[in-house]
């Protein structure tokens, strides 16, 4: 098995894909629900976590900078790890995400073991 990150991204200067109190408090139970789904077949790695919408880039010379920037559209709103055999079924798990009908994207990405 391998392990895959699911990165799921928002756009956070739209107003479509801001979803309304409402429309959170209804995604919340479904999302919690896929979230332990994942767990249940052992194939959760790590938390969820929730990630702030400001940051930080560090740059060559040690530059730091504030982010995101200002022409950035997208922003990560959830990053955790799963397992998987292959990207078909990690994309599978991620296709479950309810967060994507309120305009979210999930990025899929498999870890490349450590060169021996």
């Amino acid at each position: 098995m391998s392990e895959f990150l699911l990165a799921i991204h928002r756009d956070i200067t739209s107003t479509d894909a801001t979803p309304s109190p409402e429309q959170m408090k209804s995604a919340i139970k479904p999302y919690q629900d896929w979230i332990a789904g994942i767990g249940a077949q052992d194939k959760l790695i790590g938390n969820p976590k929730r990630w702030d919408l400001d940051g930080r880039f560090v740059k060559k010379g040690n530059t730091v900078t504030n982010g995101p920037y200002a022409e950035v559209k997208e922003s990560i709103g959830g990053l955790f790890l799963i397992k998987a055999n292959d990207y078909d079924e990690a994309v599978e798990i991620a296709k479950g995400c309810p967060i994507i009908e309120y305009g979210a994207v999930v990025e899929v990405r498999m870890a490349i073991p450590p060169v021996q």
